[in-house]
């Protein structure tokens, strides 16, 4: 049973204001995503908002991929083994890393909140901390989509329709 859950959340951008109810929606986001998953014991997550350079230069650090992107994971544990954290018990899960201006410029692309696609990229990098995989895309791919609305739906976050973007 999922007991405590801590997100430690840092602003390092300027670039996009955060939205009040950000922070709160993110540790929601992390804990149904745990939730779902029955995750047994105490988690720490870490969550940093960032611009498009600095994720473009995280991607190129430690995924060798000249670009940014809109959300980068990086899990702490292996096969369900995860670090703990000496003073409280609780399992490192890892990073999750958002690039904002990547996020806005997704949620206006697909027609949906800011507030959807921070959900959504913080769900898809939660799945991926404990261990999913979707690279080689097919039936993991498929997994963890149903997965990702799975939260978001039990959150109040339900897709709208479809990931293509809204035609103008």
């Amino acid at each position: 049973m999922t007991e405590k859950v801590k997100v430690i959340i840092r602003n390092d951008q300027k670039d996009v204001k955060v939205p009040p109810g950000i922070r709160m929606l993110v540790r929601r986001c992390c804990h149904a995503a745990l939730v779902l998953e029955e995750f047994d014991g105490s988690a720490e997550i870490s969550v940093s908002f960032v611009n498009d350079e600095q994720i473009h230069a995280l991607n190129k650090q430690y995924r060798n991929k000249d670009a940014s992107t809109d959300v980068l994971s990086f899990p702490l544990g292996e096969n369900g083994v995860y670090d703990i954290n000496p003073d409280t018990g609780a399992k490192l899960l890892g990073d999750i890393v958002i690039s904002m201006q990547h996020t806005v410029a997704q949620a206006e692309e697909y027609g949906h909140t800011l507030q959807r696609e921070i959900a959504y990229l913080t769900v898809h990098s939660m799945l991926h901390l404990l261990g999913y995989d979707h690279e080689d895309g097919g039936i993991q791919k498929m997994r963890m989509r149903e997965k990702e609305e799975a939260v978001l739906t039990r959150l109040g976050l339900p897709r709208n329709g479809s990931y293509y973007p809204v035609d103008e």
